[in-house]
This record gives structure tokens, sequence and C-alpha cells, in this order.
């Protein structure tokens, strides 16, 4: 019982030390996605803003 506690302590210090060594990947990771959900961010306020210059286009031509 005693060797499987000692080796789940020893995978788990296994993973934090790569995390440790390589944590500019996960940065890296992190600063991709934070520019994703912006870039969808930005395409969706262009998207509404399109909608609404075709709802004007669309009164004005019926105006005339």
């Amino acid at each position: 019982m005693w060797d499987i506690v000692v080796s789940i302590g020893h995978a788990i210090e296994q993973i934090l030390i790569y995390v440790e060594t390589h944590h500019w990947i996960f940065g890296f990771l992190a600063g991709g996605y934070i520019f994703y959900l912006h870039d969808r961010a930005v395409h969706a306020r262009f998207d509404a803003l399109d909608r609404r210059v075709d709802e004007i286009r669309k009164r004005l031509a019926i105006e005339y």
C-alpha cells in the first residue's frame, strides 16, 4: 500500500518538475488562448456592426 502512495507522490513530483522547467509552453498556450478569445470578440463586434448596417440599408431602400 505504501508503495502505491510513494509512486503517486513521485509521479506528482515529476509533473511539477516538468511544469517548472517548461513553464514557457503553458504561458505560450495561455497567450494563444487569450488571443483567440480576443479575436472572436472582435469578429463578433464586426458581425454585429454588419448586421446593423444591413438593417439600415434595408430601411433606407424601403423609404425610397
